[in-house]
């Protein structure tokens, strides 16, 4: 399984791929960031994270998109950009008809560190461990994005397991209807 996690922003949009599967040791395909001016407008800067992300896509031809779910911070403005730098990425796997996860920073460290209170150190640093890196990614977002895709690979199994059981139970629900 090959995964592009995003770790959104507007100034800084982390990504990284990872490819494995659970259960085995997992391989760093690519790290980076897509930078984006912050004095520029906001339609120019979202574009921008359009193209970078539509690179990565191209150049690592993903079977999953992992996105950090946005979620209620106490700076508005910070909020908001990040979800609109997370719309951009779930729109551009979107439109390939990539399939996209969205995972919560929570969930995220305690899937890769063990402590969903975990600091953005120990997050660097088991992603550095994880994926046998000599040193963890630079910057933090970039590190994040793995961790993404390193949660995406070690949950979606049970994540489809348990699809595949509501499925089920809705079409025999269906049949004694």
């Amino acid at each position: 399984m090959r995964v592009l996690g995003v770790d959104p922003g507007l100034t800084r949009c982390g990504v990284g791929v990872v490819e494995g599967v659970a259960g085995r040791p997992l391989t760093m395909v690519g790290v980076g960031v897509v930078r984006t001016p912050p004095d520029a407008e906001l339609g120019h800067r979202l574009v921008a994270i359009e193209q970078g992300i539509e690179r990565w896509l191209d150049e690592h031809r993903p079977e999953f998109v992992a996105v950090e779910r946005v979620f209620s911070q106490h700076n508005v403005r910070t909020v908001m950009g990040t979800a609109q730098a997370s719309a951009v990425a779930m729109l551009c796997a979107s439109r390939r008809g990539i399939p996209v996860a969205l995972h919560t920073p929570s969930e995220v460290k305690a899937a890769v560190t063990g402590s969903g209170r975990a600091d953005k150190a120990q997050v660097g640093a088991m992603v550095t461990r994880l994926l046998r890196l000599d040193a963890p990614p630079k910057p933090a977002d970039a590190a994040d994005a793995l961790a993404l895709a390193i949660c995406h690979i070690w949950r979606a199994p049970a994540h489809n397991r348990l699809q595949q059981a509501v499925a089920a139970h809705r079409t025999l629900k269906g049949r004694t209807a």
